[in-house]
């Protein structure tokens, strides 16, 4: 069945009214009818079935059927912050990696990036970056959007990372010495509801200046496992890992960290 995320006042008692890119999607796209059921995610993750009474002039009126019970969220928050990448390497990031269960994606400025951000097109940039990801998190059949930032300064990414539980980058050092320990030691002290925030570097990784800095605020190095990973490769792999840890290891996680 398929799945739109809605505002709080798109609901008015037991109806959802329904606008813009979502309405067309319905009435073009799936082309759908009076009768048809779909899905409805609100804001704070409560989500119902609902069918359509109603389409008109891009304009979907559906009847909450039914409310369900979802959990389809991994129990721990989990952040990605990028170096800017080329290309559309970043975009594949949020789609994949919205799939795979992050909290929020926040690109950052990297001394060794080799895309500059510029600020006329930020806004559209921006809403386009959400739009890949509110689709991705459909598909994924979560409820939640991840949030999606516009890029950070390095000192603003320092300062986000004061409000998480638990700090790493990811640091090809680490792989080249063997050392991977880092990783499984930093997921297992995340307890439910916790955040994490991971840190990638953009294809010519850290500068030293940048790798200092973030352990002098209590980010911890993190090998990726003996192989180095392309830069939209490597958020991929932590989450993999983060959901083995969370929902495949130990389905009954949350009550025995608790």
């Amino acid at each position: 069945m398929q799945r739109y995320f809605v505002s709080d006042q798109a609901q008015q008692g037991g109806i959802v009214a329904i606008s813009g890119d979502d309405a067309h999607h319905i009435a073009r796209v799936m082309r759908m009818k009076p009768g048809d059921g779909i899905i409805c995610v609100f804001p704070d993750g409560r989500t119902a079935v609902c069918e359509i009474e109603q389409i008109a002039n891009e304009h979907v009126q559906a009847r909450i059927v039914q409310w369900k019970e979802e959990r389809s969220e991994l129990p721990v928050r989990i952040y990605i912050a990028q170096g800017l990448p080329k290309g559309e390497k970043w975009e594949l990031v949020i789609q994949k990696g919205t799939e795979l269960g992050a909290a929020g994606f926040l690109p950052f400025e990297a001394a060794r990036s080799v895309v500059k951000w510029d600020a006329k097109k930020a806004e559209k940039k921006v809403e386009r970056w959400k739009k890949i990801a509110k689709e991705a998190a459909e598909q994924a059949e979560r409820t939640v959007v991840p949030d999606v930032r516009a890029p950070l300064s390095f000192v603003e990414l320092l300062a986000f990372g004061q409000t998480v539980d638990v700090r790493l980058f990811a640091y090809e050092k680490e792989a080249r010495n063997a050392r991977h320990a880092a990783l499984p030691a930093l997921l297992s002290r995340l307890r439910p509801g916790g955040a994490l925030l991971a840190v990638f570097g953009p294809e010519g990784g850290f500068s030293p200046e940048e790798a200092e800095q973030l352990r002098q605020h209590g980010f911890s190095p993190c090998s990726l496992g003996p192989r180095i990973l392309r830069t939209e490769t490597a958020p991929l792999y932590l989450l993999s890992a983060a959901s083995y840890e969370w929902e495949l290891r130990a389905p009954n996680g949350e009550a025995e960290r608790a």
